[in-house]
């Protein structure tokens, strides 16, 4: 009995990592898109919103049977939780990653590269924000995620500036509104994966020490 259990917590952690790597692709897909305003790939990443949804359910099946079968106690129930609740932040992740993918139609086809150059330097921070908390899930070292909250300030900060900027843009000529208004949008939802990336790192703490703490 205990030897499943543990074949099934590994099958759970699995599962999480692999969410984690198709939730991190739909961002890093749909930032590709945005630069290159390819309209083809931003297509493929909002499709990928329907496996999402399905992993999504995997896992959290998953983690409702061993609670259910086993019942898991102190580090074990540790493990099931943060996978319920990286469940949630990943399948956001993945669906900003959408969100981003839909805007890409609307940018004209003479989008200066230099106007994106603010929203690629802060993805740049947040891949490596998801990056880092999934390798600490995966090996169970925290040293990955310290020092989280003050590279979600950067994010924060990033996302203020940009908006500045782009108030400005749009002051200056209005037929800038439309574009520079989506522009807001994508900080805004680079802004929210920074912080599920700072949740994500959270629960990994949460699960390795038994502490909770607050990363943001």
């Amino acid at each position: 009995m205990v030897d499943k259990f543990r074949e099934e917590l590994r099958g759970l952690k699995d599962l999480v990592l692999a969410q984690g790597a198709f939730a991190y692709g739909m961002l890093s897909d749909a930032i590709v898109a945005l630069q290159e305003r390819d309209t083809g790939l931003a297509g493929r990443v909002h499709e990928e919103r329907i496996e999402l949804a399905a992993r999504n359910l995997a896992i959290e099946e998953a983690a409702l049977r061993l609670i259910a079968l086993y019942q898991p106690m102190a580090r074990d129930l540790r493990s099931i939780i943060c996978a319920l609740r990286m469940n949630v932040a990943l399948f956001r992740i993945g669906r900003y990653g959408k969100d981003i993918a839909k805007l890409v139609g609307g940018l004209p086809a003479d989008q200066e590269t230099a106007d994106l150059a603010g929203l690629l330097h802060m993805a740049g921070l947040v891949f490596a924000m998801i990056s880092d908390a999934l390798e600490a899930y995966r090996t169970e070292d925290t040293t990955l995620i310290e020092g989280m909250s003050r590279r979600d300030d950067a994010v924060d900060e990033l996302r203020y500036t940009i908006f500045r900027e782009s108030v400005t843009r749009m002051m200056e000529d209005p037929e800038n509104i439309a574009r520079f208004i989506d522009f807001v949008m994508i900080a805004r939802y680079l802004e929210r994966c920074g912080d599920y990336a700072c949740d994500i790192a959270e629960q990994v703490c949460y699960m390795v020490t038994g502490e909770r703490v607050e990363v943001k």
